[in-house]
Parts: structure tokens; sequence; C-alpha cells
């Protein structure tokens, strides 16, 4: 099946500090490329994935769940601690709760995680009815594209199925009953106004964490897809700050 255009995963060599970005629900690694470009031109070695399911078509998102998204973040993980000294993980939306649980179940070997709008729960009405309206009804209206900024997109699909989503619910409850597993330092960036994940998401993520190197930032002129918001530039800026802050804090402590 053909890529969307935008789709395409991205890969990148460079030093020996790696960072996995992952992409969010029915979106593809368009949302993260600027995000990606901007780390790879600063020597960090970067991979960006597309999830299985996305990307081409919403039928075939239809026929993945979530162990088979995880189970792709989780190999290139893997693959990152083969090639470099210090690994973060990050993600938008959905993608942030892959980063979460990559941080919770693989302990040192995340260096620290950075979460933009992250996604943890889905609103109860529809948790509950999902288990039955996915035998009834195939696909819900999409949400890609929630941006403020004119003029700006987000390759996605326009239209959510309901096996996936009802995955997706399974894949929030686990990452909520793992977040007290998260020690690694955060970096969690929320938009004050979001269309699709409420900022309460990220307050559960902060309250529940047990990280004590926690940063909260609050985007004030961004929606859900921030990374592609007029906030951007200041989502890759801080990420990268945080990297080379711990990357410099660990290479001081490990020479002294």
């Amino acid at each position: 099946m053909p890529l969307l255009p935008g789709a395409e995963p991205l890969r990148h060599d460079g030093g020996g500090v790696g960072v996995l970005l992952c992409h969010g629900f029915t979106g593809c690694p368009q949302s993260l490329r600027p995000w990606a470009e901007y780390l790879a031109e600063r020597d960090l070695t970067v991979s960006l994935p597309l999830l299985p399911g996305h990307g081409t078509r919403w039928q075939d998102l239809a026929v993945t769940g979530w162990q088979d998204w995880y189970a792709a973040v989780e190999t290139e993980l893997r693959l990152l601690r083969g090639r470099c000294e210090r690994v973060f993980v990050c993600g938008l939306s959905m993608g942030g709760a892959l980063a979460l649980r990559l941080a919770a179940r693989h302990g040192d070997a995340v260096d620290g995680a950075v979460v933009v709008n992250p996604a943890v729960t889905l609103p109860r009405t529809q948790g509950y009815l999902l288990p039955f309206l996915r035998h009834l009804v195939p696909t819900a209206p999409g949400i890609a594209s929630d941006i403020a900024r004119e003029g700006v997109t987000e390759v996605g699909y326009d239209r959510v199925p309901l096996h996936a989503a009802h995955s997706l619910w399974d894949l929030f409850r686990e990452v909520r009953g793992e977040l007290h597993r998260v020690t690694q330092p955060l970096l969690v960036l929320h938009s004050r106004v979001d269309h699709v994940v409420p900022p309460s998401d990220s307050a559960l993520v902060l309250e529940r964490v047990s990280s004590r190197d926690v940063t909260e930032t609050v985007l004030e002129r961004s929606y859900h897809v921030a990374t592609l918001d007029h906030d951007a530039e200041r989502i890759f800026a801080d990420s990268y700050g945080f990297i080379t802050r711990l990357t410099a804090r660990k290479t001081a402590r490990d020479g002294a």
C-alpha cells in the first residue's frame, strides 16, 4: 500500500546521543519531521518510525493494536541503545504514552523523556461504549489537524477505526498503571487549548510519575499538534536543551 506524502520514517546517524520520536494515533512521521530534522541537524542520532497501520489508509489501522505500535518503538529503542551511549524518548499524543511506557519498562536504558500533549485517557463515555460500538460502527470522524496556525495541516486519517480506538483505550489503561515506574528526567509540554487531548492528561502524568527532575511547559499559542504549530520552535529548542543538559550532567558525573 503506498504511503501518504510525509509518512516516510526518518533515521539519521549522528553522534553518541540517540533520540526516538513517536508519532500519534492516526497520524504519521510528518507531524514530527521538523522536530526530528532539528535534532538531526545538531548531530544527534534520530529515529522517527512509522507505526504499524499508519500512513496508508484507515483500513490498515483497523487490523492493528497497541501491542503492534509499542513493539515497533521498542525495537527502535533497542537499535538506538546498540549504537548510542545515551538515549532519550519523545512523543506526541499517543506517542507520548508510548514514550512513557518505554521509560517505565526500560529503566536505565532510557536517559530521559519528552512528551508533548501526552494522551493517557479517553472520555469516560467513549471508553465505556467502545467495546460495543466497534462491532456496530466501523469508524468515527478523524482527529487530525488540530492546529492553530493557518495553512498548516497534519497528514493523518480522516476516519478513526473503532477497533483500533478500543485498543488505544487498553494502551492508556496500561500506561496509567505504570506511570509510577517512570523515574527518568521528564519534560512535559502541553497546550493550554487542545481540542483532542485535555490538559488534565498532562496533569495526571505529572501527578503519577516518580521522576524528581520534572519540567512542565504550557504552550499558549498552539492546539494539539503543537509540533507543527506556533510553538514548534520552542518545543524543538527546549527538548534539545533538556537533552544537552542531562547529557552534560551525566558526562560530568561519569568523569568525576
